[in-house]
């Protein structure tokens, strides 16, 4: 494995250990409080952690080829997490 596929795992990795810390935390606030709110920023942080995810295990298996289709669906997905996120700010549940 070459020296920026590897940077790329190690970068990957650590957004979904980041990003599912964010859903576990999310989802105990949802629990605690019944706040509508967490259970949108848990669904949010779980959509960028699928993006990431999702990505990483698509470029490995097409050897890096179809960029432009790998970052677009990654760009769609972390954008719809986004929005949850930003939603779970601004909403009043």
């Amino acid at each position: 494995m070459r020296t920026i596929e590897m940077l790329y795992v190690v970068f990957s990795l650590t957004l979904t250990v980041a990003g599912l810390s964010m859903v576990g935390f999310a989802i105990r606030a949802y629990a605690q409080t019944t706040r509508r709110a967490m259970l949108h920023l848990s669904i949010g942080f779980a959509l960028v952690v699928a993006a990431a995810i999702g990505t990483t295990i698509s470029a490995f298996i097409t050897g890096f080829s179809g960029a432009r289709s790998l970052l677009t669906v990654n760009y769609v997905i972390t954008t719809a997490g986004y929005i949850f996120v930003m939603y779970s700010i601004v909403s009043r549940g």
